[in-house]
């Protein structure tokens, strides 16, 4: 697999990891507040999906999805951390981790692909990193 393959389908599936998991989440927050800026990082992430979907498809790249293990261990891992506390701060705290890991994933493919990935691939992974940074510090009113 090519750097511009493996950094758009790092993309891809980090992107689709925050989408399926708002989703569960939003199912599961009864604070109004905390369920519209859910809503908003779910676009986020929609956003971001399909832009790495129509790249690698632009570009001849069959898309890795997430794996069915790593879709239900995902879905689990949230209802288990959600089971006795399922308020806005607990789930807060769950998608900064999240997105913590994803950022460091980021800077490492980041920094791995220097000079061997084009520039608007670098792109559309610096605008997920970026999206990523903001989506933690509006979560940290959460907490």
């Amino acid at each position: 697999m090519n750097a511009n393959t493996e950094l758009l389908n790092f993309i891809y599936q980090n992107s689709q990891m925050g989408v399926d998991t708002v989703r569960q989440l939003m199912d599961i927050t009864e604070n109004a507040d905390f369920q519209k800026l859910l809503s908003e990082h779910l676009e986020g992430y929609q956003k971001v999906h399909e832009k790495a979907w129509r790249m690698l498809n632009e570009n001849g790249y069959d898309e890795k999805g997430l794996s069915a293990f790593e879709k239900i261990r995902t879905y689990l891992m949230v209802n288990i951390q959600t089971m006795k506390d399922h308020s806005a701060s607990n789930i807060a705290a769950m998608l900064i981790q999240g997105s913590s890991m994803g950022i460091t994933e980021a800077l490492q493919k980041l920094n791995r692909y220097e000079g061997e990935t084009e520039k608007d691939i670098r792109k559309l992974m610096e605008e997920l990193k970026k999206f990523e940074e903001r989506n933690i510090e509006e979560l940290k009113a959460y907490l």
